[in-house]
């Protein structure tokens, strides 16, 4: 670090694991994704990238809420494991609801949006945008929970 406090490595504070654990709603979700950037703060990450954060994980979450316990009266645990390394943030998401369909990752392929208004798809872009924008996006099921991998390649400013 410089004297001025300004410094290209100001992204490379160690942050040590965590977890951050909800039972699944739309409100808890809120909930989690304000307690998962205030635990990523020290990390001192741009605009942009604490933006690509907080998209992914809101498209994972909202995904688990509405598919994983799609009935509300059933909601279930839902945690966010968060470790720090070298090529960014691992995380690591785990929810007891019903497993993925077919028990693998959606394609996260773009629908077609050059047709008419009354036949544009609703929804289905969740998926390809935590595919464009997470890396090495990998899902098991494993004695009854959903168990999703990701690397976000946020704060390696200078590597």
């Amino acid at each position: 670090m410089t004297g001025s406090g300004k410094s290209i490595d100001m992204c490379r504070e160690t942050l040590p694991p965590f977890e951050v654990s909800i039972m699944s709603s739309e409100l808890a979700v809120r909930d989690a994704l304000t307690k998962f950037l205030d635990a990523i703060r020290p990390l001192k990450l741009a605009k942009a990238e604490t933006g690509t954060i907080e998209l992914v994980l809101a498209e994972v979450l909202n995904n688990i809420v509405e598919h994983a316990y799609p009935d509300a009266q059933a909601s279930g645990p839902i945690a966010i494991h968060c470790a720090q390394q070298r090529d960014g943030l691992m995380i690591r998401i785990r929810d007891q609801g019903a497993r993925m369909p077919d028990g693998q990752l959606p394609l996260g392929t773009l629908k077609p949006t050059d047709v008419d208004l009354e036949e544009m798809p609703e929804g289905g872009f969740g998926w390809f945008l935590i595919q464009h924008l997470a890396k090495d996006v990998s899902y098991a099921r494993v004695d009854g929970e959903n168990h999703l991998r990701m690397r976000l390649a946020v704060g390696m400013h200078g590597q």
